[in-house]
Protein backbone atom coordinates (compact mmCIF):
# COMPACT_ATOMS: atom_id res chain seq x y z
CA UNK A 1 0.00 0.00 0.00
CA UNK A 2 1.16 3.69 -1.04
CA UNK A 3 2.26 5.77 2.14
CA UNK A 4 -0.69 7.26 4.05
CA UNK A 5 -0.83 10.35 3.98
CA UNK A 6 -2.08 12.37 7.32
CA UNK A 7 -3.38 15.47 8.17
CA UNK A 8 -4.22 17.50 11.54
CA UNK A 9 -7.80 19.05 10.89
CA UNK A 10 -9.43 21.09 13.69
CA UNK A 11 -12.88 21.16 14.24
CA UNK A 12 -14.66 23.82 16.44
CA UNK A 13 -17.84 21.97 19.02
CA UNK A 14 -18.67 25.78 19.83
CA UNK A 15 -22.61 25.45 19.11
CA UNK A 16 -22.55 21.90 17.63
CA UNK A 17 -25.21 18.78 18.19
CA UNK A 18 -23.27 16.52 20.21
CA UNK A 19 -23.87 13.15 18.05
CA UNK A 20 -23.22 14.81 14.91
CA UNK A 21 -19.91 16.43 15.63
CA UNK A 22 -19.26 12.95 17.06
CA UNK A 23 -20.15 11.04 13.51
CA UNK A 24 -17.76 13.47 11.43
CA UNK A 25 -15.38 12.92 13.83
CA UNK A 26 -15.26 9.20 13.33
CA UNK A 27 -15.74 9.75 9.84
CA UNK A 28 -12.19 11.21 9.90
CA UNK A 29 -10.68 9.25 12.62
CA UNK A 30 -11.34 6.20 10.49
CA UNK A 31 -10.67 7.72 6.92
CA UNK A 32 -13.62 6.95 5.28
CA UNK A 33 -13.62 10.52 4.22
CA UNK A 34 -10.98 9.36 2.08
CA UNK A 35 -10.63 7.53 -1.85
CA UNK A 36 -7.98 5.55 -0.09
CA UNK A 37 -10.24 3.70 2.80
CA UNK A 38 -9.42 0.25 3.51
CA UNK A 39 -11.34 -1.14 6.72
CA UNK A 40 -8.51 -3.43 7.84
CA UNK A 41 -6.01 -0.24 7.66
CA UNK A 42 -5.74 2.79 9.81
CA UNK A 43 -6.14 5.58 7.09
CA UNK A 44 -7.59 8.57 9.30
CA UNK A 45 -6.49 11.50 9.71
CA UNK A 46 -5.74 13.49 13.34
CA UNK A 47 -8.81 15.73 14.71
CA UNK A 48 -8.81 18.62 16.77
CA UNK A 49 -11.47 19.75 18.87
CA UNK A 50 -11.61 23.13 20.34
CA UNK A 51 -14.04 24.35 22.37
CA UNK A 52 -15.70 21.21 23.71
CA UNK A 53 -17.65 22.58 26.74
CA UNK A 54 -19.82 24.35 24.56
CA UNK A 55 -21.16 21.45 22.53
CA UNK A 56 -25.11 21.17 22.67
CA UNK A 57 -27.19 18.46 23.70
CA UNK A 58 -30.28 18.77 22.41
CA UNK A 59 -33.90 18.02 24.35
CA UNK A 60 -33.80 17.67 28.01
CA UNK A 61 -30.54 15.05 27.48
CA UNK A 62 -28.14 17.66 29.71
CA UNK A 63 -30.03 16.15 33.05
CA UNK A 64 -31.54 13.17 31.79
CA UNK A 65 -28.44 11.37 30.03
CA UNK A 66 -26.66 9.25 32.26
CA UNK A 67 -23.09 8.02 31.81
CA UNK A 68 -22.60 4.79 33.95
CA UNK A 69 -19.29 3.21 34.93
CA UNK A 70 -18.74 0.06 37.70
CA UNK A 71 -15.77 0.43 39.84
CA UNK A 72 -15.92 -3.47 39.86
CA UNK A 73 -17.27 -3.91 43.62
CA UNK A 74 -20.43 -4.86 44.24
CA UNK A 75 -22.78 -2.61 44.11
CA UNK A 76 -20.62 -0.14 42.78
CA UNK A 77 -22.59 1.34 39.07
CA UNK A 78 -21.72 5.12 39.18
CA UNK A 79 -23.97 7.59 37.18
CA UNK A 80 -23.01 11.06 36.58
CA UNK A 81 -25.57 13.18 34.40
CA UNK A 82 -24.60 14.76 31.33
CA UNK A 83 -24.64 18.42 33.18
CA UNK A 84 -22.51 17.50 35.51
CA UNK A 85 -19.75 15.51 33.70
CA UNK A 86 -19.73 19.14 31.19
CA UNK A 87 -19.47 20.42 34.39
CA UNK A 88 -16.32 18.36 35.67
CA UNK A 89 -14.57 16.90 32.34
CA UNK A 90 -16.27 18.78 29.75
CA UNK A 91 -13.84 16.79 27.08
CA UNK A 92 -15.36 13.46 28.27
CA UNK A 93 -18.24 13.95 26.62
CA UNK A 94 -17.20 14.30 23.29
CA UNK A 95 -14.55 11.44 24.37
CA UNK A 96 -16.91 9.14 25.11
CA UNK A 97 -19.63 9.72 22.26
CA UNK A 98 -16.89 9.51 19.29
CA UNK A 99 -15.81 6.27 21.57
CA UNK A 100 -19.08 4.92 21.15
CA UNK A 101 -18.95 5.15 17.45
CA UNK A 102 -15.37 3.62 16.73
CA UNK A 103 -14.44 0.01 15.87
CA UNK A 104 -14.15 -1.69 19.57
CA UNK A 105 -10.80 -3.31 18.12
CA UNK A 106 -6.50 -2.72 18.54
CA UNK A 107 -7.20 -0.63 15.73
CA UNK A 108 -9.77 1.03 16.56
CA UNK A 109 -8.04 2.14 19.73
CA UNK A 110 -5.10 2.68 17.91
CA UNK A 111 -7.30 5.21 15.42
CA UNK A 112 -9.18 6.79 18.73
CA UNK A 113 -5.65 7.69 19.59
CA UNK A 114 -5.79 10.21 17.42
CA UNK A 115 -8.20 12.28 18.87
CA UNK A 116 -7.56 15.60 20.58
CA UNK A 117 -9.97 17.20 22.50
CA UNK A 118 -9.92 20.62 24.31
CA UNK A 119 -12.51 22.74 26.15
CA UNK A 120 -11.10 25.92 25.52
CA UNK A 121 -10.50 27.82 22.10
CA UNK A 122 -6.90 27.08 22.56
CA UNK A 123 -4.79 24.10 21.67
CA UNK A 124 -1.04 23.31 21.51
CA UNK A 125 -0.56 22.06 17.81
CA UNK A 126 -0.20 24.80 16.20
CA UNK A 127 3.85 23.30 14.78
CA UNK A 128 1.68 20.43 12.93
CA UNK A 129 -0.25 23.14 10.85
CA UNK A 130 -3.75 21.73 11.35
CA UNK A 131 -6.50 23.09 8.45
CA UNK A 132 -10.18 24.19 10.15
CA UNK A 133 -12.75 21.87 8.71
CA UNK A 134 -15.36 23.36 6.84
CA UNK A 135 -18.91 21.61 8.00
Amino acid sequence: MSEISRRWIVLDADGKVLGRLATEVARHLTGKTKALYTPFFDTGDFVVIVNAEKVVLTGAKEGAKMYRRHTGFPGGLKETAAGKMRAEKPTKLLESAVWGMMPKTKLGKKMFKKLKVYAGPSHPHSAQAPARATA
